[in-house]
């Protein structure tokens, strides 16, 4: 390591910076301040979103409660939390009327601040999210004939600085909490009314998302019957990745048969190719992977993807098929997006077909027609030129289906993520808020 190297890191320390690695150097990013996993509030209050069960206890006990009363009492409160979504103490009916008061003084059940909510002409869903100290970001809902995915960010910006993508041309200002992370799937679950309401609710949910089978292609859960909300991808702000501790922490309250009660073959996690952390993705989550590929030629995607400058193709597609539990039942995806004149060839879809064969990896291929933004530096291969790509990869024996564009019309599709406040001025946001407000008690 270089002085300078060691001279940033000390500086970064002292200053409470934290080191995300960057496209192709690490870099540094503020961090929330952290006590024992949890995030200060100026009233003294804790806010016990985002923390697990023995956690709770702890804090509990640190409060006055003695060790079982303090066990027991978390128990109760994960349920209320996590189970069935209560946003306030007053709702936990099995706790005593007098210990509800000593739990609001003390804690908080906390969410992020929603600052705009935007729906499609499609269905699809954007919210526009603000953290407790006014970082934004941003998370989407897309509800389909046979399912409905929350795609939820990782990180506010991002470093990988893929030249396709609107959310890559923002700073990265730092990683979202764990709580910040599973706020979004509660938020969601809010916003739908997916909460069960009653023991009879949970055993029903519970058991429909355990019929729901391994193949993410298998039609099941988004019926009136059982829950809108049926898929959680990890493909919004950020790369999750480079926020892993609190990406696998979050991840674990969602599929928590206690909690959110989420199955991992519902949960998707994508990823550029940061290959030092794929492996423990695979042991220490352990969903289902997604890669975002969008080349098959060194040149191309140090261009378009940079992060292959410090990670190549190569040694990306072997820790792809040496990702845990991978199989026909649990292929992995690659994302491809579909660039005019730069990787959208008959060349190139033979060459991804080799490389996968030669990998021997079971994938799945989606094809995703580039979505616009001002100011992108490419433009979308043509329907006629996707199909043809399409076409071979198929031949080839991999399925390779072309995502439908959605959420378009509010910035909400693929690639085009990047927070309202960078889009116009928080002061603008602020506005119209007011105006709302204003018109709303008028």
């Amino acid at each position: 390591m270089s002085e300078q190297h060691i001279s940033t890191a000390a500086v970064s320390t002292a200053a409470g910076l934290t080191p995300i690695p960057g496209n192709v150097d690490p870099m540094t990013v503020a961090r929330p301040s952290l006590v024992d996993g949890v995030t200060p509030r100026e009233d003294g209050r804790i806010d016990l979103i985002g923390l697990p069960k023995k956690r709770i206890a702890e804090l509990f006990e640190g409060a006055g409660l003695d060790v079982k009363a303090a066990k027991l009492r978390a128990k109760q409160v994960y349920h209320w939390l996590y189970h069935r979504g209560v946003t306030e103490f007053e709702a936990m009916t099995d706790i005593a009327k007098t210990m509800r008061p000593w739990l609001a003084e003390r804690f908080v059940i906390g969410r992020p601040e929603i600052v705009e909510a935007q729906h499609s002409s499609d269905g699809t869903r954007k919210w526009l999210l603000r953290t407790a100290d006014a970082h934004d970001f941003e998370m989407v809902f897309i509800p389909d004939a046979d399912r409905g995915t929350l795609c939820v960010s990782s990180q506010v910006g991002c470093t990988l600085n893929c030249r396709f993508c609107h959310t890559g041309t923002m700073r990265l200002v730092r990683n979202l909490t764990v709580g910040e992370i599973v706020g979004q799937v509660m938020l969601a679950r809010d916003s739908l009314s997916e909460w069960p309401k009653n023991a009879e609710d949970s055993r029903r949910l519970a058991a429909l998302m355990d019929d729901i089978g391994d193949d993410d292609d298998e039609e099941g859960g988004y019926h009136p019957s059982g829950r809108l909300l049926t898929n959680i991808v990890m493909m919004g702000m950020g790369e999750p990745l480079y926020n892993f501790d609190n990406v696998r922490d979050a991840l674990k309250l969602v599929m928590d048969g206690d909690g959110l009660a989420l199955s991992k073959r519902r949960i998707t996690l994508s990823t550029s190719g940061v290959i030092p952390q794929m492996e423990r993705c695979g042991e220490e989550i352990g969903v289902n992977l997604a890669v975002s590929l969008h080349a098959v030629t060194k040149e191309v995607r140090d261009e378009i993807v940079p992060v292959n400058k410090k990670y190549g193709i190569e040694e990306l597609l072997q820790a792809c098929a040496d990702y845990p539990r991978v199989s026909n039942a649990r292929r992995i995806t690659f994302e491809y997006v579909m660039l005019k004149d730069k990787n959208d060839s008959d060349d190139d879809a033979r060459e991804l077909v080799r490389l996968l064969k030669h990998y021997k990896l079971p994938a799945k291929v989606n094809l995703i027609p580039f979505n616009p933004w001002p100011g992108a530096p490419y433009e979308c291969s043509t329907p006629e030129r996707i199909r043809a790509f399409s076409d071979i990869v198929f031949q080839g024996g991999i399925s390779a289906p072309v995502r439908t564009p959605r959420g378009r019309d509010i910035d909400a599709a693929c690639g085009q993520l990047k927070t309202a406040a960078e889009k116009k001025s928080r002061a603008e946001i602020d506005r119209l808020l007011a105006e709302k407000e204003a018109a709303l008690l008028g």
